[in-house]
């Protein structure tokens, strides 16, 4: 075992929800993560990395590393990042429009919703300020245009200044009331998450400090995690870590696959001062057409005409009853890093030519047919995620590698 390397002889749960002084640290990961809106998980935020060379810390564990980031203050800062994310999908563009305005098409092209799907693909830059759980800023820069997401204690604003549009909520503090009393907390101090987060890796997982880095300018220790279970997607997911204030300024996640990773992500500017007030102030521009996201969710969805005649019009037949069984057939395989969910869908896979032109191209440039003791199906397949569709109408679904989906789909035999 390396000198830093996490033993894996524990419990593989970690149970409780955070609240109190806990809420508010944590708070520096929903900044980037509420803002961004990034799956997942916490995407710290590709980095600036110094021509010095790596720098000559003290060194530290990875339960240390751990205490650290968990005991870190953070609340302020403000800052450049990108972001660049490689799923090793297929262009997409073109194919909302060619849908003919999925959805009824009233929707405001500053929506957060649609606009931050954007990040799934592609290398972005973004700045990002923040000051507290209560007010943050992030503003995605797209050559002349800039689109801008802002968070400021009640209100959530979002501007486009291409299509000069404004997307407006209310109520963006609720939702945190005190949790139920019956409720067992995460530990409050430092040293007790890190021993429940160790607890959680299990021996399903590798957790290491190999080495330090510069980051932003800033002195930065590695944090490694890899599965130690054969068939996950999953090579490793780096951290690095601000030597000074525990901070995550860097992320990186990388694929058995190699070549560029699925997500590296990091900021390239970084100060930790607070913000002025005025960078959270929002007026809507004059002219601008302003949607309010009460009144928007409240309309009914409209499909694109024909929608049903491309599916054909035995879909809900085809597809089940109604899908009212949907979900009842959800089964998880294995653990850790190779889990998989298993969900019987009731009814024949549809056939790739029965699906509207504008997915067929697409269903074909990342599905591969596959057999096996299970019969056959067709695999679709990412750098991450792969998921298996037997023709039967079974799924089968995870962060694993064609084979471990085969495999579990023939065991089901």
């Amino acid at each position: 075992m390396a000198a830093n390397e996490v033993p894996s002889e524990t419990p593989s749960e970690v149970r409780g929800e955070a609240r109190g002084e806990t809420r508010r640290r944590a708070s520096r990961y929903v900044v980037p993560v509420a803002v961004a809106g990034v799956a997942a998980a916490t995407i710290g935020l590709v980095p600036a990395l110094a021509a010095a060379g790596d720098p000559d810390l003290p060194e530290i564990t990875a339960q240390q590393l751990i205490e650290k980031i968990a005991g870190s203050e953070t609340q302020t800062l403000s800052g450049t990042f990108k972001v660049s994310t490689d799923l090793g999908l297929p262009a997409l563009g073109g194919l909302a429009s060619g849908l003919g305005g999925l959805g009824g098409g009233a929707s405001s092209t500053a929506d957060p919703a649609q606009k931050l799907t954007e990040l799934a693909s592609g290398t972005h830059t973004l700045r990002l300020a923040a000051d507290g759980p209560e007010r943050q800023k992030l503003t995605l820069l797209d050559g002349s245009d800039e689109y801008s997401l802002i968070h400021n204690g009640d209100d959530v604003w979002a501007y486009d200044s291409k299509s000069n549009e404004v997307f407006h909520e209310k109520g963006a503090s609720e939702g945190h009331a005190p949790e139920e009393s019956g409720k067992k907390e995460l530990p409050a101090t430092p040293k007790e998450l890190a021993d429940e987060v160790l607890k959680a890796a299990g021996d399903t997982t590798s957790i290491t400090v190999d080495g330090t880095a510069k980051v932003a300018g800033r002195d930065a220790y590695q944090l490694v995690i890899k599965p130690k279970q054969a068939g996950s997607t999953v090579a490793s997911v780096k951290i690095a870590v601000d030597a000074a204030n525990g901070t995550p300024l860097k992320f990186t996640l990388s694929s058995v696959e190699g070549g560029k990773p699925v997500v590296d992500a990091g900021f390239t500017k970084v100060d930790f001062a607070r913000p002025d007030a005025s960078v959270f102030a929002f007026e809507a521009p004059k002219g601008a057409k302003v949607t309010e996201g009460a009144e928007e969710a409240a309309k009914p969805e409209k499909l694109p005409e024909n929608f049903e005649k491309e599916f054909g019009k035995d879909f809900e037949k085809e597809f089940g009853k109604g899908f009212e069984d949907f979900g009842k057939g959800l089964n998880v395989i294995g653990e850790g890093w190779t889990t998989i969910a298993r969900l019987d869908t009731g009814a024949p896979a549809p056939k790739t030519e029965e699906a509207p032109k504008e997915f067929q191209g697409l269903l074909d440039s990342f599905g591969d047919e596959v057999t096996g003791k299970f019969g056959s199906g067709t695999l679709f397949k990412t750098k991450l995620v792969n998921a298996l569709l037997t023709d039967d109408g079974k799924v089968y679904v995870g962060a694993v590698t064609k084979d471990a989906l085969v495999n579990a789909a023939n065991a089901d035999k």
